[in-house]
């Protein structure tokens, strides 16, 4: 009897054990159920959001390749837009993305360096996550970086720029001048220990650029990442030496500010003598020094409109707020600006611009005997003849001057 009552027990347990993995069995399959239709709704929602920012991408792409505003979003036309997209593909091995094309990741470069804007905006704008923004503009800043031996072309000196040649006031005086160098300041993103090594004339720290350009405003050297607080002489210096150097054609010589030393190859102004470029109109110069320092300055102005055009088209490197990348990328930046000027400058130049920035230089007043020069180990063999070339050339223009007055 007792067996019986066992085997009847073992059964019922048996029985219940069946059911209850009936009914785990059951609440699984209503859970898979349940994650199989929020995945499908999930899938769909997804899709209706995808679709709807591949719709405000095409959007934003359409209005710049055949917009009228084109040239407000990323600082060139449509024309030259696309022309920049083949040779970034061409010459800089830019290629496309899984998602994005090259059209969409030069059009977000070029809206970051037109507009300082972070990498926030961007996401907003044109609906991509910040890594693949980021990513692409990194990409962009290194097909520009390959292009920098097709449009920087230091002169050799065999030619005379037409600037001077068609202009009797400059030619036959400044026949043997091939450009203008200067310095210019960009705001710098360092940290407090460096800051005092940066903060040169501004209150904040800033990167030092040398650059040279002809007078079509053109830049044909460009060297970024000095501190603030260094001389333009002393840049000039490294510049002369550095495995890729700036090249002055032998008998030839670029004109600079007063900052500079004077040597057969730098052409500086006299000191002590101011000068203006609109004074003359009313009050001719009296000597031959007033002129020297008035043409001089008609001509170096090159490279303050250079830079002026450069910082006004891209205030990424022209905005006085602290920039959001750090030295080392902005160099790269600076380079790439450089490029692209002197890309637009043949392609796409704007007129407007240039006449703000002429505007703008033609009332700045020069004063050389306000400039500090830092003086080195100066070769004073180099000094005379420096000297003697500006004495000469000051001497022929003033008796040209007065023969046709």
């Amino acid at each position: 009897m007792a067996s019986l009552d066992d085997h009847a027990s073992q059964r019922l347990h048996i029985l219940i054990h069946w059911l209850n993995l009936i009914q785990l069995v059951q609440v699984f399959c209503l859970l898979v159920s349940w994650l199989v239709l929020e995945q499908r709704a999930d899938n769909r929602i997804s899709r209706e959001v995808r679709d709807k920012r591949d719709v405000v991408r095409n959007e934003i792409m359409s209005e710049i390749l055949y917009g009228s505003r084109t040239r407000e979003v990323i600082r060139m036309g449509p024309r030259a837009f696309i022309n920049l997209c083949k040779i970034l593909v061409t010459r800089g091995g830019l290629k496309p993305s899984r998602h994005a094309s090259v059209e969409e990741q030069v059009a977000k470069f070029l809206y970051i360096l037109g507009h300082n804007v972070r990498n926030r905006s961007i996401c907003f704008f044109f609906r991509r996550s910040g890594e693949s923004n980021c990513r692409h503009f990194h990409n962009v800043l290194k097909a520009i970086i390959m292009l920098e031996g097709d449009y920087f072309h230091q002169p050799d000196g065999s030619q005379v720029p037409t600037q001077i040649s068609s202009k009797r006031k400059f030619y036959p005086f400044f026949k043997n001048c091939v450009g203008a160098i200067d310095g210019t300041h960009v705001r710098a993103k360092v940290s407090a220990r460096d800051a005092p090594r940066y903060r040169g004339r501004k209150d904040y720290p800033t990167q030092n650029i040398l650059a040279a350009c002809t007078f079509d405003l053109k830049f044909t050297y460009v060297l970024p990442g000095w501190e603030g607080t260094a001389s333009d002489s002393k840049i000039l210096k490294n510049a002369l030496r550095r495995p890729c150097p700036l090249i002055i054609p032998e008998g030839k010589y670029y004109l600079v500010d007063a900052g500079f030393m004077t040597t057969s190859s730098l052409i500086t102004p006299y000191r002590g003598t101011r000068y203006h470029l609109k004074e003359y109109s009313r009050n001719p110069p009296r000597n031959p020094q007033e002129l020297f320092n008035l043409r001089h300055a008609s001509l170096r102005n090159a490279i303050e409109r250079a830079f002026g055009v450069l910082k006004k088209k891209f205030p990424i490197i022209g905005s006085a707020n602290q920039p959001f990348y750090s030295v080392e990328a902005q160099k790269k930046i600076i380079v790439a600006c450089c490029v692209l000027h002197n890309y637009l400058i043949d392609q796409d130049p704007d007129r407007r611009i240039m006449e703000q920035v002429d505007a703008e230089v033609a009332n700045l007043r020069d004063d050389p005997s306000d400039v500090v020069r830092t003086v080195g180990r100066e070769d004073p063999q180099e000094l005379i003849r420096g000297e003697q070339i500006k004495t000469d050339i000051a001497a022929a223009m003033w008796r040209d001057y007065n023969n046709s007055a």
